[in-house]
């Protein structure tokens, strides 16, 4: 019988199991209609007849709750009656460690599971002793060996058939039934996979043995189909009785279970703030696209339990959910918002010089939009146009001005230039140079001369915290030379870096504690990696020319 709860502990306890991305192992708490179908399964596997043992399969993508299924699955198997309730085997394929293969693994857990236990005949538990002597003996991979592996167990010729052969003859005894469950195989690498498939396939057929798999189709598929090749359902038919696939989750259910947790978080929120209409607006518009597990609202909710108390009412709820949304879902999108504040937020004035024109607007924000995938781009469209009403002078003829930009203000709105940067107190790289201003300063990398004058120009740059400009430029410059930088350029760069390397050892850029880097490492971090991407004759002629 299921314990009831009350609806506060229910809450409670939900919101914990959430919140830690843990599979969910109590009933009670399933939100997406996974128990009436555990149950059915549960009553089904101790009231089916079957001669042999029987494999079922749950298939279902990462996120999707298989592996909340087979806890509540377990739920209602532990819940039968003594006279009913079969023995349950967790094997976790993960456990294994060193060099000790799931095959030895797989059936060492088994013996141990079953020696606890007086109904299942000492005879059994004996030869299953035996097996794992035997299969221990195998090579691993084994798929070479076949049927024509012979292996000496106790000085006594025996092959694995024999042993099979024994160990089912020890089970016609009668013995409660057997569930074994194994999960998460697809996260496992390729050669633990196909050997525990092997595995299944060669184990003894005991009667009254179930095993409920479960994983994602298509990963698992791919594997067979390349080790084998053969499609993976062709090879896994003769291993699988039964399988079920794990429907995609109803999006009425993931809104509800979503909103109850965004309820939690915004508690404290003043209602004054809180437009329902607009909150309304942005979740359908983009956010609603990306809510499609139950993981999916775990990672959402978390970075917002994070970054929410922070700013609680400084930021307008809506807006902040969406640009955390963003920051989960799309980052490369979250990052150009916070790096190019001037191109979202506030209005469009051509009359003031700061301020991109329309033009430069409709070619920054058709840049970035075609890069995103075909599916992503409507939908985080339609979330920006809802969070920065400044897009619809570019993708439309509406156009707002300063009135407009102290309403924002007024309600928190990320939109107002104002409020933007409250939406950003947790970034980590609030010291980056915008990624328009680093490679503006290496598209002059063609001329030694010119890039050198913009280094010493960005050294005499003081940032807030006193550093210079040149430091962060050289701490960003150590991720953009492996790639980003043309093989063209390296020279001119080099020579300038080395013959200006004293020039920028200023002492507000010295490091911070014996751990910190100085400038003087980083530009030598960055010619390191630039001529290693040269042939040896070229990094002589450079170094040559430089000194």
């Amino acid at each position: 019988m299921v314990e009831t709860k009350t609806n506060s502990e229910y809450k409670s306890e939900n919101t914990q199991e959430i919140f830690a991305d843990n599979p969910l192992t109590d009933p009670v708490a399933d939100r997406l209609g996974y128990a009436p179908f555990a149950q059915h399964l549960a009553d089904s596997i101790c009231n089916m007849n079957f001669a042999g043992g029987f494999v079922i399969t749950l298939y279902g993508n990462w996120g999707f709750g298989k592996s909340t299924l087979l806890n509540f699955l377990v739920h209602y198997l532990k819940e039968k009656p003594e006279d009913e309730q079969p023995i349950i085997v967790d094997f976790n394929p993960w456990l294994v460690t060193g060099d000790e293969d799931i095959t030895k693994r797989f059936v060492r857990q088994l013996q141990m599971s079953l020696s606890q236990f007086k109904a299942v005949p000492k005879g059994f538990r004996k030869r299953i002793g035996d097996f794992i002597k035997a299969v221990s003996e195998i090579p691993v991979p084994y798929a070479q060996a076949g049927k024509a592996v012979v292996k000496l167990f106790d000085n006594q010729q025996k092959d694995i058939s024999e042993l099979k052969e024994e160990l089912e003859e020890s089970l016609e005894d009668k013995h409660p039934r057997i569930v074994v469950t194994i999960d998460d195989i697809d996260r496992l690498n390729t050669d633990d996979i196909m050997q525990l498939f092997r595995l299944l396939k060669a184990m003894p057929t005991f009667d009254d043995v179930v095993y409920v798999l479960a994983f994602n189709r298509e990963v698992v598929h791919k594997i067979i189909a390349d080790n084998q090749g053969i499609p993976g359902d062709i090879y896994l038919e003769k291993i699988i009785q039964a399988a079920f696939e794990l429907p995609i989750p109803e999006k009425t259910l993931l809104r509800r279970l979503l909103f109850e947790k965004l309820n939690t978080i915004f508690s404290n929120t003043p209602k004054e703030i809180f437009d329902f209409t607009h909150w309304s607006n942005i979740y359908f518009s983009g956010i609603d696209h990306f809510i499609n597990t139950t993981r999916d609202i775990v990672r959402l909710i978390n970075i917002l339990t994070v970054t929410y108390p922070v700013t609680n009412g400084e930021v307008n709820p809506a807006d902040v959910v969406a640009i955390e949304s963003l920051r989960v879902f799309c980052p490369v999108v979250y990052e150009i918002i916070r790096k190019n504040p001037q191109f979202f937020a506030g209005y469009v004035d051509n009359q003031i010089s700061s301020f991109p024109t329309l033009d430069e607007l409709k070619h920054f924000h058709n840049s970035w939009l075609a890069q995103l995938k075909n599916e992503d781009k409507a939908p985080i469209q339609k979330l920006v146009l809802e969070l920065f009403p400044k897009l619809e002078s570019v993708y439309g003829d509406n156009y707002y001005g300063a009135e407009q930009e102290n309403k924002w203000h007024e309600h928190l709105r990320i939109c107002s230039l104002e409020n933007f940067y409250n939406y950003f107190r947790l970034a980590l790289t609030t010291r980056e140079l915008p990624d328009s201003e680093v490679k503006a300063i290496l598209s002059l990398g063609l001329d030694a001369k010119a890039f050198a004058d913009k280094l010493i120009e960005i050294a005499n740059e003081r940032l807030p915290d006193g550093t210079t400009k040149v430091r962060v430029f050289l701490e960003q410059l150590d991720d953009y030379s492996q790639a980003e930088i043309p093989l063209n350029n390296i020279s001119a760069i080099v020579e300038a870096l080395i013959k200006l390397g004293d020039h920028l050892q200023s002492c507000e850029d010295k490091p911070y504690g014996m751990f910190d880097l100085g400038n003087d490492v980083r530009i030598k971090r960055i010619i390191s990696h630039l001529l290693h991407r040269l042939n040896e004759q070229e990094r002589f002629e450079i170094m040559q020319d430089a000194n």
